[in-house]
């Protein structure tokens, strides 16, 4: 049986790991303000954790003073946190392949594509502003556990950040799945609006961030 010191220690490395997944990279002094402790203790976390290959940092520089450590997460880290069932997904997909061929495979994710189309846009009807629109998307991808919020920029444009992806492992197993995802968001918000995809977790990135610019705040 696990002592109360033990179960107290796990309990702050999870709170740690939900707090950089969510905010991105973070100092200790950050950390210990959020979680209600010292940065002392939050530190024995941190290595704690980047011996385990979940936590890495990056040295950033001070105007006084040893630069300081912010802390973010490993690809490693995506396993603490739902996979959507990414062995029995994975392997579908190996199976649709064999089975339907690339061709198949592409058939079957259009169908699918128009599919979460429709539930999407019946949640975020053209008739809401974009705002309203991309909240609405956002919370439904939450629900699904992407952790997604929405950035209003001053120019107009807005970031839909996805912080965890649910289906990362099948998306590395068939490349046509973030393709797809950036047509389904294409299609929900209208050809009104400019999309383009920056940050991206398949490419070793913590979060993926869409750009959504109206026609109106082109430059």
């Amino acid at each position: 049986m696990k002592s109360p010191e033990k179960i107290g220690a796990e309990r702050t490395k999870r709170a740690i790991v939900k707090l950089l997944k969510h905010n991105g990279a973070m100092d200790a002094h950050q950390l210990a303000n959020e979680l209600g402790v010292t940065a002392m203790a939050v530190r024995q976390h941190l290595y704690n954790l980047h011996e385990q290959n979940l936590v890495t940092f990056k040295e950033a520089p001070k105007t006084m003073g040893r630069p300081a450590k912010l802390w973010s997460l490993t690809a490693e880290a995506n396993r603490l946190f739902p996979d959507g069932y990414a062995n029995l997904t994975v392997s579908l997909i190996e199976s649709m392949k064999e089975a339907f061929g690339d061709e198949g495979l592409e058939k079957l994710l259009e169908i699918h594509n128009r599919k979460q189309v429709m539930d999407y846009q019946s949640q975020a009807p053209s008739s809401l502003s974009l705002l309203e629109q991309l909240k609405a998307f956002a919370e439904n991808r939450t629900a699904e556990g992407y952790m997604a919020e929405v950035i209003e920029n001053p120019d107009g444009s807005f970031y839909l950040v996805e912080k965890h992806c649910p289906i990362c492992e099948a998306a590395r197993a068939c490349t046509d799945i973030c393709r797809k995802e950036l047509e389904m968001l294409q299609c929900i918000l209208g050809d009104n609006v400019e999309i383009t995809r920056g940050e991206h977790i398949i490419k070793g990135d913590n979060r993926c961030v869409y750009r959504i610019k109206p026609e109106e705040t082109s430059v």
